[in-house]
């Protein structure tokens, strides 16, 4: 049986089997374990977690590949095959599923463009996995691992908007770098293991979704003030944006890359959404 990966899909299928068997050895799978792939591609990593997990569910988008896994892995017992798209599948699909009240793990190589919208779906499944594995282009990984200004160290700020929105829920870590040879096709970039684990709001009594408006405006313009950004993007005059750096103890000269979580928590419990 052969398959051609689709190019529209970003399908990127990983051959190297010390990578496929680093990525299983990373993850402290149980007999009793059950894993959610997300994108199983040709199955190589799907045999594996079949091997260690008590069962495996695997979501696939391409009606050509859930055919072409099926014949390949029709005697394996413990391995569910869903031909439908993760984000639908998380959106809808999981409340009918044995994951909605059960505890599993998440692991997928995914296209690169996904990563962000992926995991905000996750963020906002009622009964979220215990964990987290997934393979993520580097330079994505790197910026959701980044780390606020840290003077005593002399370390400039690199938070961003996916570091932030990952960071408030959970804690991520770079497992280790996959290069760009180890797939067929090759990618252009190299990619990265990235484990996300210890789900839990950082923050308290937090709405979501006001709290993310807060950050997009900090963010809003790269390099520039956060006292402006904040200013001109929730319409609030920069005097009041002052008193509340005054109240929370920021300078004004911060940026919006240089702030911690518990810096954005401050502003956002002084500003009245």
């Amino acid at each position: 049986m052969t398959y051609k990966p689709k190019k529209q899909l970003g399908q990127n299928f990983l051959s190297d089997k010390k990578i496929l068997m680093k990525i299983v050895e990373s993850v402290d799978i149980k007999k009793d374990d059950t894993i959610l792939e997300i994108g199983p591609g040709q199955g190589s990593l799907t045999y594996h977690l079949a091997q260690k997990a008590g069962k495996v569910i695997a979501v696939e988008k391409d009606t050509e590949l859930v055919e072409y896994l099926g014949k390949k892995f029709e005697n394996l017992k413990n391995l569910e095959i869903i031909n439908d798209d993760i984000l639908n599948f998380l959106e809808s699909g999981i409340k009918n599923h044995e994951l909605w009240n059960k505890k599993y793990i998440i692991i997928g190589n995914i296209p690169y463009y996904l990563t962000s919208f992926l995991l905000r779906k996750i963020f906002e499944i009622k009964n979220k996995p215990s964990e987290i594995v997934l393979m993520v282009q580097k330079e994505v990984a790197e910026r959701m691992v980044a780390k606020p200004l840290d003077k005593t160290r002399g370390k400039q700020g690199e938070m961003n908007l996916l570091a932030i929105s990952v960071q408030i829920f959970a804690e991520p870590e770079i497992l280790f770098y996959v290069s760009k040879n180890s797939f067929w096709p090759k990618p252009k970039v190299d990619s990265a293991v990235i484990k996300i684990s210890n789900f839990k709001n950082k923050i308290s009594n937090l709405d979501p979704e006001k709290f993310m408006v807060l950050i997009k405006a900090g963010f809003s313009a790269k390099r520039k003030l956060l006292v402006n950004n904040l200013s001109k993007s929730l319409d609030i005059p920069k005097e009041k944006i002052y008193d509340i750096f005054r109240v929370v103890g920021l300078d004004f000269n911060v940026r919006a890359q240089d702030l911690s979580l518990g810096d954005w928590d401050n502003i956002y419990k002084q500003i009245n959404f």
